[in-house]
């Protein structure tokens, strides 16, 4: 998993100082955690994130944005509670998933929303 910065998030994820409608930089379809180091929920999220990543290792990238120190990024997707979960595939729009989503639910959305099969 990997923090990303908005600097970060403008290379990987969406340059939306570039481009109004959606347009998706990265190579591999990805989950977006938006969370706060004090949000419990967030903090029962994280482990979930962590095994997942592990075992999508080479087939989606998991990234975490600090909501509080990334407010921009947070505002830009309009996130009013936290966790916030963006699952961005490939060639689709992204979506958004919010409170703290059981790793089955997690599993489900990589799994339709990204297209991403089971190992």
């Amino acid at each position: 998993m990997e923090s990303l910065t908005k600097e970060a998030f403008l290379q990987k994820v969406f340059n939306y100082e570039q481009n109004k409608e959606w347009k998706f930089e990265g190579e591999l379809p990805c989950i977006i955690d938006f969370y706060a180091d004090w949000c419990g929920p967030c903090k029962m999220v994280e482990p979930v994130l962590q095994k997942l990543a592990e075992e999508y290792q080479g087939k989606l990238n998991i990234y975490r944005i600090n909501t509080q120190d990334e407010q921009e990024l947070a505002a830009a997707f309009g996130i009013q509670s936290i966790p916030s979960l963006l699952f961005v595939p490939l060639s689709d729009k992204p979506q958004m998933a919010v409170g703290a989503l059981p790793k089955n639910s997690i599993k489900k959305a990589i799994n339709e929303v990204l297209k991403v099969p089971e190992n």
